[in-house]
């Protein structure tokens, strides 16, 4: 069973960038580690040199493949036909297949990510929009609109899709160590 779940964590963190570093490792951490700059990665971070300040934001885009489409639904289970099926894709509302809601919302994570410090993900409202294609560059945008207090922040998040039309609004709440 941890080789089931170590083969789906790799899978996950393939489909967001993360690559593994060979078969010799004892242990999972030594397995994944994340790389630094992928290609095709874009970041933007337009953050103070004091740590998050309100009216900060952080940017992070990358187009998602088939291969990311794949590994994702290997990862996470959801095997629905939209995003794996072309035929059966074709006969719905969206006229082909289109990347899994969750996945596009995982570079808002992302982009978190990139913030300084620890980030502790507290809550993420999402309201999807629009559907994103399969090979559409995606960019992630999340800016500070208020500080809460005691490191807290709410955050809107939104992920604009290849013609930069919101594909996913939102409001997130993180911790920053």
């Amino acid at each position: 069973m941890f080789n089931s779940v170590l083969e789906a964590n790799r899978a996950a963190a393939a489909a967001f960038g993360v690559t593994s570093n060979g078969e010799d490792c004892e242990t999972a951490e030594e397995q994944v580690a994340p790389a630094a700059d992928l290609p095709g990665w874009e970041v933007q971070v337009n953050v103070g040199e004091d740590g998050l300040a309100v009216g900060d934001s952080i940017r992070f885009s990358k187009a998602i493949s088939e291969d990311d489409v794949e590994r994702f639904a290997a990862a996470s289970g959801d095997t629905n036909p939209l995003h794996l099926d072309s035929e059966f894709a074709e006969t719905t509302r969206f006229d082909g297949r289109i990347v899994h809601g969750m996945l596009a919302t995982g570079l808002i994570s992302a982009a978190l990510a990139r913030l300084p410090g620890g980030v502790v993900y507290l809550s993420q409202d999402t309201e999807f929009l629009r559907p994103i294609r399969i090979g559409d560059r995606v960019t992630a945008v999340v800016e500070a609109v208020e500080d809460l207090g005691g490191g807290r922040f709410r955050l809107s998040t939104t992920v604009l899709d290849d013609a930069g039309e919101t594909a996913i609004d939102g409001e997130a709440t993180v911790l920053i160590e």
